[in-house]
């Protein structure tokens, strides 16, 4: 591809991400909204989030836990939110996928740390993620809210769990895109509401 192409397909990309953006806003504005009251209100009681992924989403699990902890700009300093990515231990997800299968690895998490009146949040671009699926079983059992970020048409993970954003597009890379956007909508709006 001569270089020309090049720059005319990367404007292209930009082009319909930057409608996706806008057609994301239109259609989850108000999910985004009351989904941040439900974080702070989860917060704001004496619970804590909960937040699992697998692979792109895994790190942005780890990036929004990561946000919440320490504080999303040096403009805000406040105190620390109680919020655990469940994708960062190494020892607990091999162990869980050695001894009970990877399916386990979320769900026996929540079983151990999650308590009712917390939240699992799930990330998710296809929202059919069996390890998912299964946290989100026991997290509706030990009584905790459920909250998704999805892709595509939500998946099985659409019909499960309580709120969710989809973003209504096919291409992994555009609903990770958006996923990101919405997580940085998120901690501010809820540091909005807490502090």
């Amino acid at each position: 591809m001569k270089k020309e192409k090049k720059i005319a397909y990367l404007k292209k990309v930009a082009g319909e991400a930057a409608r996706l953006r806008k057609t994301v806003m239109e259609q989850t504005a108000r999910n985004l909204l009351d989904i941040s009251a439900v974080i702070s209100g989860v917060l704001g009681s004496g619970g804590k989030i909960l937040i699992a992924g697998n692979g792109g989403s895994a790190a942005d699990a780890s990036h929004f836990a990561g946000e919440m902890v320490v504080r999303l700009s040096a403009q805000k300093n406040r105190q620390s939110l109680p919020t655990i990515a469940l994708t960062t231990d190494a020892a607990v997800i091999t162990a869980c996928g050695n001894d009970y299968g990877f399916e386990h690895i979320f769900a026996r998490q929540v079983e151990g740390l999650g308590n009712k009146g917390d939240m699992l949040f799930v990330i998710s671009t296809s929202g059919n993620s069996l390890n998912l699926i299964k946290a989100v079983q026991i997290a509706h059992e030990k009584g905790l809210l459920t909250v998704g970020l999805l892709g595509n048409e939500g998946g099985k993970l659409g019909k499960m769990i309580e709120r969710k954003i989809v973003i209504p597009h096919s291409s992994t890379q555009r609903i990770q895109e958006e996923h990101i956007f919405i997580i940085h909508l998120l901690v501010e709006l809820v540091e909005s509401d807490l502090f």
